[in-house]
């Protein structure tokens, strides 16, 4: 396989990851409860950022084990975003699904996490070849 082939394929693939972890693998538990103020938000959001760096984990290790620490960045990077979007202290006040901001901080997460998968294909990529 050609670097530029490997590239589309990882592309393919860490977009379905995301779609599949952050849409029908969101359970209601993940969905609702990771916008509390209080501690209750660490343990679903947890889980929400471990099934998405499950699904990087699976990845590199089919294409590149040596960089399986990138499932930790992954989590990370994923439980920091998450948590500064949905926290009604910092960018969660934004909820009125009507407003400009909102959708703004919607975009703003939905960067971040498509901008990590980049990064990590880009590292891939250059643990391969």
């Amino acid at each position: 396989m050609t670097q530029l082939e490997l590239c589309f394929l990882l592309l393919v693939l860490f977009q379905f990851k995301h779609f599949l972890a952050d849409f029908p693998l969101q359970v209601n538990y993940m969905i609702f409860h990771k916008t509390s103020a209080g501690w209750d938000f660490f343990v679903p959001l947890l889980l929400h950022s471990l099934v998405h760096s499950s699904f990087t984990l699976i990845i590199t290790l089919i294409f590149a084990p040596q960089v399986w620490w990138l499932f930790l960045l992954d989590a990370g990077i994923h439980f920091t975003m998450d948590r500064a979007k949905s926290s009604p202290k910092y960018l969660g006040r934004y909820n009125d699904i009507t407003k400009g901001p909102f959708w703004w901080c919607l975009g703003f997460d939905q960067m971040i996490h498509h901008l990590t998968d980049i990064f990590s294909i880009w590292i891939i990529l250059q643990a391969v070849y």
